[in-house]
């Protein structure tokens, strides 16, 4: 069960990836400008990570606390969409190149969530020993 997560997340965010370089580097683009989605795959697991750790699941505060992680996830993941765009807008990049950065998006985000799905259970192998 494990190692066919593994193999399946590593290959989404590999196809993530592969989606944010071709709408960089292909030559009809040569724009490196999406590249700055970078920081937002960094930021968007950041706030879970954090409330998890403080949390304790009997606090009355705890829902608060997670619901706010909830809040600060969901606007770097929608500024990690808006950001091609508004590059598009401002005519930075193509509108190409601004539709495979926004695959690759849905690609990488929907990694990260199945990452959080598969190894954020308090079991024998979870992310929190990492």
């Amino acid at each position: 069960m494990v190692t066919e997560a593994l193999i399946s997340l590593s290959f989404g965010g590999a196809i993530g990836l592969m989606f944010l370089m071709l709408g960089c580097a292909l030559p009809i683009y040569n724009q490196y400008w999406p590249l700055f989605v970078l920081f937002f795959y960094i930021l968007s697991p950041i706030p879970s990570c954090i409330a998890r750790r403080l949390v304790d699941d009997t606090d009355a505060m705890s829902n608060a606390c997670k619901e706010l992680a909830i809040f600060l996830t969901t606007g770097i993941v929608v500024s990690a969409f808006g950001l091609p765009v508004v590059f598009a807008r401002a005519h930075l990049i193509e509108w190409g190149a601004c539709a495979l950065v926004l695959t690759g998006n849905t690609v990488i985000f929907a990694t990260i969530l199945g990452f959080f799905l598969v190894f954020g259970s308090n079991d024998d192998f979870s992310w929190q020993q990492w």
